[in-house]
């Protein structure tokens, strides 16, 4: 009974919050909501010992749905292990988002509100990743969507905030648009939307066509791409990411949420879930794995060049989700899922570390407006450091253990998609790098920049916002490292220690005389997998089980063991590089940004206005829209159908009043004229209508 707490505990404090918030007070706001998803965070650490490491998925009924002739829909709750390690994520990072929040919103006057609105994301994000079906999980995605509307507007007297909200809004509904395409797409197919049907199917699909206009198409693929496009608009992926920078109007702690551990890693799971799809549909896989490739370079470039602190930190999440999209493209959903999970806890470090400085500077977010300030919050700084390092890659931090898999990942697919996705991984590495401590340098070095009203009033932010602060460095730390064995399936020190699997291939190599190099790598794979056999955190099919599907031959997280030392050291060597520029670039030699932003003006122009994404679309989409729909207002509603329909009619009659308005003149001879006209024309209709008149 208890782990059903896990999923409704943020739902009870956000009803309790939101119905009686207002007559019983904030304080009765912040205990339930703080209350509930503290519980169910502790339930879903509970979960994760019995579910993953226990090896014991387990679904908990609900009760029936829809039920309508021979579709039956279950309100079921799937707690198999990815949907655990999803909970786990979204309920941990959620709890410390609470608390900051009640010194973060301390003078805020819709403190209940803003605390109903956050548990009400937190619930909606957690039927997501339960849902046992394809129309559970939209409802999930949905609510989501719902969520962040009201959290981005929710200081609605601001116009920014209510244009960022909608913006947020309809761009989503774009994606949600192929989502609901996929669900339909998936009942054709199938004849089902439950997930165990469809999965247990799917390879019996796998060379089913069906025919569109004319035209055939590969069932599955044509099915996965539906869906992606959904994952691309809840997880800004190229194309659909612009309203991600602007959910920056929202307040802090909402940021954090909505970066760190809800909406927009719910593509990523939605991509993941499907991994039985997708294994069987590799043009799929392929497009996946470019779009974030693409993504990961593009939103890197321009968080170079951003001066608003929230914003940079929102272009690196963007970018990072791009690292675990082409993951998944490789079909290395296990490194996805290690990627989303440790970028869970340093994202959200340094969204509220953000928020810490941006309480610390009087609400101010301009880092050019900044400097000077990390002797005044000490802590603070720290624990940006601590995100900073794990976001970068650097070893020992959570971010080197899952970003270099994925990175291996994508170079032992030995595809040429995926070697691009590496070199594409690699340039943005070394940027992620150059713009975290760019970040550091103008929020925390250097002169002040602040005016002096500011500067006097910079203080360390209350316990309350640092304690979580503390929890997420906790994780952004030793996340990597301890989870490392079950993502990857090997334990770090047996990959790259004296007997790791590199070596041990060497001297495969060696005594071989027939063997060839894929007898010499699945040799490989089960030797390694074996000196670890009996450690369930260590063994890959302890941490997904069933929950995650890759084809034998697919299984570049095993590959990516023994690829070249170089493709292992490159990513590291170029994060350290990026730090060095970045310290060169805006401590050592402070003219350089302003040299190359002139020498180079056109590029530097491009990545500070975001590639004119919002230019390009406010053209092709916006004014477009806003012209379609005058000229149908003007000349299609009220010159066509008001002009021919009530207004036309109106205008006939008034005109006939005008004109026999002017025999009511009061003469007396008018009068008679116009009774002899009537009578007239009385006496000539009855006779025509009773035959009496016939000119035939």
């Amino acid at each position: 009974m208890i782990d059903y707490f896990a999923v409704f505990a943020p739902l009870i404090g956000f009803l309790l919050a939101g119905l009686l918030g207002k007559k019983l007070g904030d304080g009765f706001s912040q205990v339930v909501t703080v209350a509930g998803v503290l519980l169910a965070a502790m339930v879903s650490v509970k979960l994760f010992f019995a579910v993953v490491m226990g090896m014991n998925p387990q679904t908990l009924p609900l009760m029936t749905w829809i039920s309508s002739g021979d579709f039956e829909v279950a309100w079921t709750l799937r707690m198999d292990q990815l949907a655990v390690i999803m909970m786990c994520v979204v309920n941990i990072v959620s709890a410390c988002v609470h608390v900051y929040s009640l010194g973060y919103m301390h003078h805020d006057d819709s403190k209940s509100r803003f605390m109903a609105y956050l548990s009400l994301f937190t619930f909606a994000m957690l039927m997501l990743v339960t849902a046992d079906n394809l129309l559970q999980l939209f409802f999930g995605w949905e609510g989501v969507g719902l969520a962040s509307y009201l959290l981005i507007g929710f200081w609605y007297h601001k116009p920014s905030a209510n244009a960022a909200s909608v913006k947020a809004f309809i761009v989503n509904r774009v994606g949600d648009l192929g989502l609901t395409l996929g669900i339909m797409a998936a009942f054709v197919i199938f004849g089902s939307i439950q997930f165990d049907a469809i999965f247990d199917a799917a390879a019996g699909k796998s060379n089913e066509m069906f025919t569109f206009f004319g035209y055939e198409f590969h069932a599955l693929t044509c099915l996965c791409l539906l869906l992606f496009v959904g994952a691309v608009g809840k997880s800004a992926q190229l194309g659909l990411h612009t309203w991600l920078p602007d959910a920056m109007e929202g307040p802090t702690p909402v940021s954090a949420l909505i970066h760190a551990a809800t909406m927009v890693t719910a593509g990523v799971f939605l991509v993941a879930r499907f991994s039985p799809v997708f294994e069987f549909a590799p043009d799929a896989l392929m497009v996946v794995c470019l779009f974030g490739a693409v993504t990961a370079f593009v939103a890197a470039t321009i968080g170079m060049t951003q001066f608003d602190i929230k914003r940079v930190i929102a272009y690196s999440t963007m970018s990072q989700l791009g690292y675990m999209f082409f993951a998944l493209g490789v079909s290395a959903y296990s490194a996805a899922m290690f990627h989303l999970v440790t970028h869970a806890f340093f994202k959200a470090l340094l969204f509220l570390g953000a928020g810490s400085v941006i309480h610390a500077m009087s609400d101010e977010q301009d880092m050019r407006k900044m400097g000077g300030i990390w002797k005044m919050i000490p802590f603070t700084y720290i624990m940006m450091w601590v995100g900073s390092l794990a976001l970068a890659g650097i070893p020992m931090f959570a971010g080197y253990y899952s970003k270099d898999l994925i990175l291996e990942s994508a170079w032992a697919s030995h595809s040429w998609y995926g070697e691009f996705a590496y070199w594409m991984g690699i340039a943005a590495a070394v940027m992620t790098a150059f713009y975290s401590w760019r970040l550091i340098i103008m929020t925390f070095h250097g002169k002040p920049r602040a005016d002096h009203h500011v500067m006097d009033h910079i203080h360390e932010s209350p316990p309350v916002m640092l304690t979580p602060l503390a929890v997420l460095a906790v994780g952004a730390m030793f996340s990597g490292a301890l989870l490392y064995g079950g993502f990857s399936g090997v334990p770090h020190e047996i990959v790259s220690g004296h007997h790791g699997a590199v070596a041990l291939e060497h001297e495969m190599i060696e005594e071989a005389e027939i063997a060839t190099k894929d007898q010499i790598e699945q040799q490989v794979r089960e030797e390694v997998l074996s000196s670890v056999e009996g450690l369930p955190l260590f063994d890959k099919a302890a941490f997904f089980g069933k929950s995650i599907y890759v084809k034998a031959e697919n299984d570049t997280v095993a590959a990516a063991h023994h690829v070249e030392s170089w493709v292992k050291t490159l990513p590291t060597i170029m994060g350290v590089v990026g730090i060095f520029l970045g310290y060169l670039a805006y401590m050592f030699i402070p003219s350089i940004p302003a040299f190359f932003s002139k020498i180079f003006k056109p590029l530097h122009v491009l990545f500070y206005r975001k590639w004119f994404f919002d230019e390009i679309y406010n053209v092709l989409f916006v004014k477009t829209t806003v012209a379609l729909g005058k000229g149908l207002w003007v000349g299609g509603d009220k010159a066509l159908i008001d002009g021919l329909g009530p207004d036309g009619i109106a205008a006939v009659a008034r005109k006939f009043g005008q004109v026999f308005s002017k025999f009511q003149n009061g003469f007396v001879y008018h009068y008679a004229f116009v009774m002899m006209i009537g009578l007239l024309a009385l006496v000539t209709w009855i006779a025509f209508a009773t035959g009496m008149l016939n000119f035939s």
